[in-house]
């Protein structure tokens, strides 16, 4: 499979989420977080700065696979991100998505419900999307990836005390 990146390159990737914990795929502003059991990182193809996808670690598809120290895991692991997200950056809503139907490992996409976001687009679900498509074709300009990659150098700082 191939991907796209926020840089515009291509990517030929075997599993996707695999290849971005490994650190095979170059991630903007590099790897946020880790714990024991799930990663972080900025997303890696929509330059929004603060866009953070947790994965799991392993190959499984839904949280109803997690054993129980996967599930506590989770739970301390997403508490502390959403925290760094509104101590850091100010991010006072996201929206928590996850896809069940995707070709790789379980994920959830923190998605920041930011000022560009609101001036843009009404609040709402529903505009994820649109506002995801309009940042993959307008915002990949220098000045908007330095923040991505500055973003997310800012919460593995924070998070790594």
């Amino acid at each position: 499979m191939k991907i796209t990146n926020i840089y515009n390159q291509e990517e030929a990737v075997e599993c996707l989420s695999c290849d971005l914990v490994s650190g095979k795929i170059p991630l903007p502003g590099g790897s946020i977080c880790e714990s024991e059991y799930f990663a972080a990182h900025q997303d890696f193809e929509i330059p929004i700065p603060g866009f953070v996808i947790v994965v799991s670690k392993h190959h499984i598809k839904s949280i109803d696979e997690f054993s129980k120290p996967e599930s506590n895991d989770f739970i301390d692991f997403m508490i502390k991100i959403r925290k760094a997200l509104r101590k850091v950056l100010n991010i006072e809503y996201v929206y928590l998505i996850q896809e069940e139907d995707t070709k790789h490992h379980f994920h959830v996409w923190i998605f920041p419900v930011t000022t560009d976001f609101r001036e843009k687009f009404e609040k709402g679900i529903k505009n994820v999307k649109p506002y995801m498509e309009y940042a993959r074709s307008e915002l990949k300009t220098k000045e908007n990836l330095e923040i991505v990659e500055m973003t997310a150098k800012k919460l593995r700082e924070y998070l790594s005390n």
